[in-house]
């Protein structure tokens, strides 16, 4: 920061460097907007950031991710990466991982044949009917694909763009307007009866929005079975920070700032107008428009007094819904005798309990299948994660045990793929949802709204302040980066005029 004069005027301010943020900030830059990101953290990229320890690269969050390298790719981070003239390297695989039941495990192919032909070795049955309900939600996927996320907003200037460019589409995807807000748990009532198949399908929304099929909107999972089987899955060489990387070298590329270790103590308001933000060390940023990467609950209590919002607004908005925090394992391993292993696997413990029981569903990833440069020779990295709700952790004397006691169940699901796991271990990190909320500054350690299909809405990027926007997890449904970042993508084209946009789109087309 001494190196940066940041009393000048800024076009906009950017609370927050996770991926909705970072992409906000680079295309508003790419969009000619003076851009600067405050970053509280001494890493960017927010739950997506990734971090070394003794030679190991670890991914805090995600590490699934399809689309980020194809010409074609619908992944948000892909169409933004296009625009910024970024990047990423990345291997593909398949199957995209293992689903261990008790009873059972199943690897599930990207491909959708593929995906029925290992459930139909489970359940004929149900392979029969879950290809019922794919075949109901492709024709939705088919409609949406037609219209890239880097071309919406969420004003009223969505309307003639989409009618001047997309009306084919458009068009296509009247037949499938009750689809756009119904669950996908009304499809699978109609299509599936098998119970695994149900469960199976409860498990998939779960890894995808954080609640099962009857929370779950039908466009998620239309889209994620659509784009996993025409992309495919991909692995970044060099994790999630690779991502981050790639967005931050957009943003300065084009002459944006990022300052870490900048934590944004205020969002200054006069007479219900945005006019700056002000730092813990009282510096002040001067901005007509501030965008929040925060969480709507610590953006709303934290950001700003409470008397800067409608009453009636901000005690329904603090009401949001939350998803539970995590207890995460970061494991540095010895690799000798895994040469066949896989990298996605989750776990249920539980049959007879529910999977969004803490500790019952498990996910598991070992990217250094994928790309050996994260972990030392001879060495895995591995990340195991469970739900872990934020009530009753303190950092006191029983913390520690605490740790490791919930960790067990991590433990416990790694022994299903590496029996011996534990005489493997040389590097041991537990977090739990005090880490999360410590490192990653989000309200509880949330993963975000657990705002359930037909019982609300997400609210988007404008608030009731003039100049003062939101961007992240708390603004779109889904968990993980292409929700980000099409959050994003969202706000920055609101921001921006549609001439704007579309003069950039033709300077890259034409191959700069």
């Amino acid at each position: 920061m001494s190196n940066f004069d940041i009393s000048n005027f800024f076009d906009v301010v950017v609370i927050g460097s996770g991926i909705g943020g970072l992409t906000a900030g680079a295309l508003l830059t790419r969009y000619g907007k003076r851009v600067v990101v405050c970053e509280s953290h001494t890493i960017a990229g927010g739950a997506a950031h990734s971090f070394r320890r003794r030679g190991f690269e670890f991914d805090s969050g995600p590490s699934f991710y399809c689309g980020l390298t194809g010409a074609d790719s619908l992944n948000p981070v892909k169409q933004v990466l296009d625009i910024l003239g970024e990047s990423l390297n990345a291997v593909g695989y398949n199957p995209l991982g293992h689903y261990h039941f008790p009873e059972n495990s199943v690897p599930i192919y990207s491909d959708n044949y593929l995906y029925l032909q290992e459930v139909a070795k489970v359940t004929p049955q149900g392979a029969t009917e879950l290809k019922r309900f794919i075949d109901k939600m492709l024709p939705l996927y088919e409609a949406m694909k037609g219209i890239p996320t880097i071309a919406l907003r969420s004003d009223w200037q969505l309307i003639p763009i989409l009618l001047n460019n997309y009306l084919p589409s458009l068009l296509k995807m009247l037949p499938n307007l009750p689809l756009i807000q119904s669950s996908v748990g009304n499809v699978m009532d109609t299509t599936v009866k098998d119970p695994w198949v149900r469960r199976l399908i409860d498990l998939e929304c779960f890894l995808l929005s954080g609640l099962k099929a009857h929370g779950t909107i039908i466009p998620e999972v239309a889209f994620m079975l659509g784009e996993r089987s025409k992309a495919g899955v991909e692995y970044p060489v060099g994790g999630s920070g690779a991502i981050v990387k790639a967005l931050v070298n957009g943003l300065e590329s084009w002459g944006g700032k990022l300052l870490l270790g900048c934590h944004v103590e205020q969002i200054l308001v006069e007479s219900r107008q945005v006019v700056g933000v002000k730092l813990t060390n009282n510096q002040i940023i001067k901005a007509p428009i501030v965008i929040s990467n925060a969480t709507v609950w610590d953006t709303y209590t934290k950001l700003l007094n409470a008397h800067e919002l409608p009453a009636s607004y901000r005690h329904k908005a603090l009401q949001t819904p939350t998803v539970d925090s995590f207890m995460h394992l970061h494991l540095g391993i010895r690799a000798s005798g895994l040469e066949n292993l896989t990298g996605h696997h989750v776990v249920i413990h539980d049959s007879k309990q529910d999977i969004t029981i803490p500790g019952n569903t498990c996910m598991i990833s070992i990217p250094s299948v994928w790309d050996a440069s994260l972990a030392p020779e001879g060495h895995h990295v591995v990340h195991a994660y469970t739900l872990e709700p934020y009530a009753g952790w303190e950092r006191n004397e029983e913390y520690e045990a605490k740790k490791q006691l919930k960790a067990q169940t991590l433990y416990k699901a790694l022994e299903r793929i590496i029996p011996d796991i534990r005489e493997r271990v040389v590097l041991e990190l537990i977090g739990t949802p005090l880490t999360h909320a410590h490192y990653l500054r989000r309200y509880q350690g949330t993963y975000g709204p657990a705002i359930e299909a037909t019982k609300g809405m997400f609210e988007g990027a404008s608030t009731p302040i003039k100049g003062l926007y939101r961007v992240g997890d708390s603004t779109m449904p889904g968990i993980g980066v292409p929700a980000a970042a099409a959050s994003g993508i969202l706000c920055a084209n609101t921001l921006t005029s549609p001439d704007i946009r579309k003069n950039i789109s033709s300077i890259n087309n034409r191959g700069m």
